[in-house]
């Protein structure tokens, strides 16, 4: 018997027609919107890893007691020819002919088979060559490609190999905790559905079962299912926040992105070495297995109704985990909801109304999901623009507050009406905020050393400054919540309870519902918060003024220079090193207080001169602490032809402040970028997180 069709997926197109894996989703039917081919779009997966104990994972009843431990493996998006050399393995030797024929052999899915020949036909060589020639690689973050044809990119088969490689993985190494099952959730973009079934077939090939979530879904979702269930696994398959696809089919245009995730057991990202050993048993697993391209069956393995099992259970823990940080609930002030056409709008509305929050509307043209975001440039709730309709919408209705997902509803975004303009609340903003209402809901603890909160070391340095008033433990982490979710989890193996974890990219963790950035529990605590506030006179604009009184007025300035290639990027950073800054102790008109390179393993601020966090030779980054209280972050992107600068100052004024960061930016780029790298080009009005601009000639 065949998985029944409405239970598949919503909104998602069959991506072929035919033979190959034309049937895997019967799922689609009229109504569903067109969508691009896999060789139109790009396509990310993840998986989460959880060693549970060893229970059936189809059996309620049991009880047993353990820790639980997630890992996340994710893939990462390929945007560009830079980040294609950054994150593909090289198939050395085989001739281009051997490459093509491997993939006509393998390839049933007619659009990217057609895609291959008619690129053979043509003898587009160069073509064939960055298609076939490059591996995509497997890393901590997972896998991440642009949907199209050849062993570089997110396609079908790139979905089976590396879903045959983790599954033969925790067959092999994992063996006591394969029996407890993967949990498989997707999206609501292109192709999503179809590549979680694909996935689903090789784990269910092992003998391992699969908790499939048989409807678009959120990210957070995924690692709290493999808690709940005790999963020895987790699979994602997101586009998360990434642009929607482009209409040309270009290696270099292409700005969707679609990637596998994976967590491990104790539901966090997956880390080092782990992604070294999973990497390797996808080498070893290329061909696909047999049934590899079947339909979808329902077998004893295939739990087809886990989401209407596990997704009440999540939506319950966040609304308690909502309601217990506030000493009774009250209802927020009317709010202004934007899924940005994602999964959010599945879950959030529906929710508030389950708790009794009414009093709030969605943007119309917006709250179902559509993987072509035709009312947003980039459905990127960082980007400008993003959040334009929904304030559109909430000046028609008279709301002065907007809630803000992004389309796989990981991330949480607000904007609040003040004097008249919005002012939309950047990733520290909201962190400081929501970290300042959780400390308030923990201070009646009298084990305040044993509290501990982390973020990133791009992120904003207040939220250290507010832990240690408070008498707390705070934990730098290099970036990304595969190194927060497992820290926090060390920590509370050693007898801390952690609240809260974030990064300024708008990611929040709360590790009491699950151990990755979730951001509905972050749109549920922030509204708790608001109404509290609110009893005291406050707005969160407001509430924020009051924390920069407090500790200091913390500015920052994020951007990024774009690189033509990553030779120049290495050049850069090693004029940088190899220039006389380190040992002058000087930059521009600013002193150097302390020079931190997690890429040669060095810090000047350090007893022995090496950081504390881990070093990483493959990427570049540095941080240095100025005077004016400054400090400032400029490393290489692991995923886009990018430096990304992240400046910071905290002053006793807002002015002072503001003109630190602004300085600190013209003097990198006189510096460094102009005489270093003249031919990175960088946008001339940057705005700061208060919104200040600046302009630069």
């Amino acid at each position: 018997m065949k998985v029944q069709s409405g239970n598949l997926g919503i909104g998602l197109r069959r991506s072929g027609a035919g033979s190959g894996d034309s049937g895997l989703l019967k799922h689609a039917q009229s109504g569903d919107k067109t969508s691009p081919t896999e060789a139109h779009e790009t396509c990310s997966i993840a998986l989460a890893i959880i060693i549970p104990p060893m229970i059936h994972p189809f059996h309620s009843s049991s009880k047993a007691t353990i820790s639980h431990r997630p890992i996340t493996l994710s893939f990462l998006s390929i945007r560009s020819v830079y980040s294609v050399h950054i994150h593909h393995r090289m198939i050395h030797h085989e001739p281009l002919s051997l490459l093509v024929q491997k993939w006509l052999e393998w390839d049933r899915n007619p659009e990217t088979r057609a895609e291959i020949e008619q690129l053979q036909k043509a003898g587009a060589t160069a073509e064939l060559e960055l298609r076939l020639r490059q591996r995509i690689q497997f890393g901590t973050a997972g896998l991440r490609g642009r949907m199209a044809a050849g062993f570089s990119c997110m396609n079908s088969l790139t979905v089976i190999q590396a879903s045959q490689g983790l599954a033969k993985y925790i067959r092999d190494k994992h063996s006591d905790i394969a029996p407890n099952g993967v949990v498989i959730g997707h999206d609501a973009r292109h192709n999503s559905a179809k590549f979680a079934a694909l996935a689903a077939n090789a784990f269910i090939a092992m003998g391992i079962p699969v908790w499939y979530y048989s409807k678009p879904t959120l990210t957070p979702s995924v690692p709290f299912g493999v808690t709940h269930v005790r999963a020895a696994a987790g699979v994602m398959i997101t586009a998360s926040h990434v642009t929607k696809c482009s209409a040309h089919a270009s290696l270099i245009q292409m700005d969707d992105a679609d990637w596998w995730t994976r967590y491990f057991k104790n539901g966090a990202q997956i880390n080092t070495p782990m992604d070294v050993e999973i990497a390797q048993s996808i080498d070893n697993n290329l061909e696909p297995w047999p049934n590899a391209w079947d339909s979808l069956e329902a077998t004893a393995y295939l739990h087809a109704e886990a989401l209407q099992t596990i997704l009440p259970r999540y939506t319950e823990a966040v609304w308690n985990y909502a309601k217990s940080t506030v000493p009774s609930w009250s209802s927020p002030r009317p709010f202004m909801y934007t899924p940005l056409h994602g999964v959010g709008g599945l879950i959030f509305p529906e929710l508030c109304r389950s708790v009794g929050i009414t009093d709030f509307a969605a943007v119309t043209e917006q709250v179902e999901p559509n993987p072509d975001f035709p009312t947003v440039a980039f459905p990127n709730p960082e980007e400008n623009g993003s959040l334009d309709l929904a304030m559109q919408s909430a000046d028609k209705e008279g709301k002065t507050l907007i809630i803000a997902n992004d389309p796989d509803a990981d991330r949480f975004a607000a904007a609040e009406k003040v004097d008249g303009s919005w002012f939309t609340f950047t990733g520290n903003h909201l962190g400081v905020l929501l970290a300042s209402h959780l400390f308030d809901s923990l201070e009646g603890r009298n084990d305040k050393s044993r509290i501990a909160v982390l973020n990133s070391a791009v992120s904003t340095g207040m939220l250290e400054k507010m832990a240690r008033s408070k008498g707390f433990h705070f934990e730098e982490t290099l970036t990304g919540f595969k190194w927060m979710g497992n820290i926090a989890r060390r920590l509370e193996e050693s007898g801390y309870h952690v609240p809260f974890a974030f990064e300024e990219a708008l990611g929040y963790m709360f590790p009491d519902v699950c151990h990755d950035k979730d951001g509905v529990t972050a749109a549920m605590v922030f509204l708790a918060a608001e109404a509290r506030w609110r009893s005291q006179g406050l707005t969160p604009y407001s509430k924020l003024q009051q924390l920069f009184k407090d500790f200091g007025y913390f500015e920052t300035l994020n951007n990024y220079f774009r690189s033509p290639s990553p030779e120049i990027t290495k050049s850069l950073f090693g004029a940088i090193r190899n220039g006389p800054y380190r040992t002058q102790k000087s930059l521009g008109s600013f002193k150097i207080l302390r020079w931190r390179d997690m890429t040669e393993g060095y810090d000047s601020g350090a007893e022995d001169q090496k950081p504390a966090l881990p070093i990483d030779k493959s990427s570049q980054m540095l941080t240095i602490w100025l005077d004016r209280d400054v400090r400032f972050t400029i490393r290489g992107s692991g995923t886009e032809p990018k430096v990304k600068v992240y400046i910071e100052s905290c002053s006793a004024s807002h002015a002072q402040a503001v003109d630190a960061v602004c300085d600190t930016f013209r003097t990198v780029l006189k510096e460094w970028i102009r005489p270093f790298a003249p031919s990175m080009s960088y946008s001339k009005n940057l705005p700061t997180s208060s919104g200040h601009i600046l302009n630069i000639d």
